[in-house]
């Protein structure tokens, strides 16, 4: 019988592509990621990009301290620092993730922290200052809310340890 190793969504710009607000990306070297893309199971996507947001952007952030489910269930918005309201794009990127991953198959998702969309740990609290608190992003939360394992940086160990 063969076993089927899952497989992890993971942020683009994890994989250093340039699709921060920033235009930038944020690679992250790790020996698992390493070994995860040589056995074929990493199923990359940006949900802002995905969601129809350009490169570079002005950055986002959810309002008034909420979170990524305040945002899905219609209690928050995710605004620009130039005052653009972007909760329809940040929806539609987390639907895309979600139909995307489980198109591929994943079982579980190693996120950037501190994203509006991604963040699964830690996010900017609304205020454009710098102050982060704790809460997911609107996609970290639509992957949680399907079942779907979600992780940050910090926890690739322990994602690595649950995905042999």
């Amino acid at each position: 019988m063969t076993h089927t190793r899952p497989k992890i969504l993971i942020s683009a710009c994890l994989l250093g592509q340039p699709v921060r607000y920033d235009g930038k990306g944020k690679p992250l070297s790790h020996p698992a990621i390493d070994r995860w893309r040589s056995e074929g199971r990493l199923v990359t996507i940006c949900p802002e990009m995905a969601g129809g947001m350009p490169v570079p952007r002005p950055p986002a952030e959810i309002e008034n301290g909420a979170s990524g489910l305040d945002v899905l269930e219609g209690r928050a918005r995710v605004l620009e620092l130039t005052g653009g309201d972007v909760t329809a794009e940040f929806i539609a990127g987390a639907e895309k993730a979600l139909a995307f991953a489980r198109a591929n198959g994943c079982t579980h998702a190693l996120l950037i922290d501190g994203s509006p969309s991604c963040g699964s740990v830690a996010i900017y609290d609304g205020s454009f200052s710098g102050i982060k608190h704790a809460g997911n992003g609107v996609t970290a939360a639509l992957l949680e809310k399907a079942g779907i394992a979600v992780f940050s940086p910090a926890d690739i160990d322990r994602l690595d340890a649950l995905t042999p």
